[in-house]
């Protein structure tokens, strides 16, 4: 009987990627139990045990790395904006019209006053509005005794203002950002001395306890280490506000578990395989920045590959490698053309980074994502046929890799 080709073993192993099992990953994740998965809160806590168990079952030795994450902004109640222009005005809806700014200070209380623009009349008393394309450093110097700054902000294709954790840290005043057409609507009152806007900015820091989540299914012995890395955190629910994380990154962890699950199968022997799920990246990486030190000091170098959207694929997956990852980028440049998945250099601005920066061989996959950090990634708009081209390409990523000193 002839031994199988590299060819024949990778055409078994992409043939068991499961698209159903991938998708019902996803929905799980972003479901009401998890609450947008942020870092610290219970819905992440949550997620992160049920994460556990399920690579508990798929036969992986699972520990947990706990870490702190410092002053992670927490919009903790409903914000109450409206205003009045005279012919125009009324209340502002959270999410789409007016969000809390991240460098806002913690105003709970509702402040009513008038209008004015920064840099034109005084601003003491008055809600200052910010024209476009003033700094907000320049802003607080026109800002003196007002109750608070009003910037404009772009929403996206769904009429949402997308929700970042990591950011400037608070200033002395409350900042709401208002979309474009009401911040224009509102200018236009000021700069006529007329109208009055009420509003509160009820935001918070909190350090809160993170931790990632490592399982192993071998260690390598004399072979190439594989490591593959997803974060499992959101920007998490705000009051009144579902933000489920569907594709960011619901889809890159979906995308891990399988490709890891299938080269336990398939990978041959003393080729080593782990996967780090990682916490706190959308406070600044944090979860992959303690991870990439840890194995630094340790002397370990495993190949990182790390999936950071994988929810809508549109021509082509980008990728971006960092650290010592020719061979690495060489791999999944032949699993890309051996699945018919096209790759193009781009940003991916994720853990992947982090891991580089540390001396690592890494590379960053994403293949897109509709509704970022908004109520509108939901499961329903992640492709089943993108979760299963970028975990082909990971497989076979590991087998390329796997079989690269024997060819």
């Amino acid at each position: 009987m002839s031994t199988p080709t590299l060819t024949d073993r990778l055409q078994v192993a992409l043939g068991r990627v499961a698209g159903e099992r991938m998708a019902a990953t996803v929905a799980t994740l972003a479901g009401e139990a998890f609450a947008g998965r942020r870092v610290g809160s219970a819905g992440g806590a949550a997620a992160r045990a049920w994460l556990a168990r399920h690579l508990d079952d798929a036969g992986a030795a699972v520990t947990l790395e706990p870490f702190t994450v410092p002053h992670v902004p927490e919009v903790y109640a409903v914000p109450t904006v409206s205003w009045s222009g005279g012919a125009s005005g009324g209340a502002l809806r959270f999410g789409r019209d007016v969000a809390v700014h991240l460098a806002s200070a913690d105003r709970p209380l509702v402040r009513r006053g008038g209008l004015a623009v920064a840099g034109a009349g005084d601003p003491s008393g008055r809600w200052v509005l910010v024209p476009a394309g003033m700094t907000l450093f320049d802003a607080y110097g026109h800002a003196q005794g007002a109750l608070g700054l009003l910037l404009g902000r772009g929403v996206d294709a769904d009429g949402w203002q997308y929700t970042m954790l990591a950011g400037p840290n608070p200033g002395p005043l409350p900042i709401l950002t208002l979309d474009t057409a009401t911040h224009r609507a509102v200018h236009a009152a000021a700069q006529a001395g007329a109208g009055w806007l009420a509003g509160n900015a009820p935001i918070r820091r909190l350090d809160v306890p993170a931790a990632n989540l490592h399982a192993r299914w071998r260690a390598g012995t004399g072979g190439p280490e594989l490591l593959l890395t997803a974060h499992y955190d959101g920007v998490g629910d705000h009051p009144g506000l579902r933000q489920p994380a569907a594709a960011d990154n619901g889809s890159g962890v979906a995308v891990v578990l399988e490709a890891g699950r299938v080269l336990a199968e398939t990978l041959p022997d003393g080729i080593g395989l782990g996967i780090a799920l990682l916490d706190g990246e959308e406070a600044g990486a944090l979860g992959s920045a303690h991870h990439a030190a840890q194995l630094r000091a340790t002397g370990a170098a495993p190949l990182v590959v790390n999936v950071d959207g994988a929810g809508h694929l549109n021509t082509a997956a980008a990728v971006e490698a960092g650290g010592p990852a020719h061979g690495l980028l060489a791999a999944l440049d032949q699993a890309g053309r051996h699945t018919g998945l096209p790759l193009v250099a781009g940003p991916v601005a994720s853990d992947n980074r982090r891991y580089a920066a540390a001396g690592l061989a890494a590379a960053g996959i994403g293949a897109g994502m509709a509704g970022y950090h908004s109520p509108a990634d939901t499961p329903d708009r992640v492709e089943t046929s993108t979760l299963v081209a970028v975990a082909r390409l990971v497989v076979a990523t590991g087998l390329l890799v796997a079989a690269a000193p024997a060819t």
